[in-house]
C-alpha cells in the first residue's frame, strides 16, 4: 500500500511503500492526529519514517499503482 503525506511548509510530499494494513495505518494518522504527537509508519524494507502531527497537512492512502515485472498468468 502506498501512503502520501503532505507537510506544511514544505514543498515535496513524503511517499511511502508499506506492507501495512489500512486500517493499522489510518489508526496511526488519527491518533497522531488527535493528540499532536509523532506519526510513526514502517515501510515495505523495514525503515522507519517519524512525521511531527502537528505538521501534516493531508494524507492520502491507497493502493500503490506501480506496474509489475514479468509474467502475469
Amino acid at each position: 500500500m502506498e501512503v502520501t503525506i503532505g507537510v506544511q511548509n514544505v514543498a515535496r510530499e513524503l511517499t511511502i511503500e508499506t506492507d501495512s494494513p489500512t486500517a493499522e495505518v489510518t489508526a496511526a494518522v488519527e491518533k497522531a492526529l488527535a493528540d499532536g504527537g509523532v506519526l510513526r509508519l514502517t515501510d515495505s524494507r523495514g525503515r522507519s519514517v517519524f512525521v511531527p502531527g502537528s505538521v501534516i497537512g493531508w494524507i492520502q492512502v491507497g493502493d500503490s499503482d506501480k506496474a509489475r515485472v514479468g509474467f502475469t498468468p
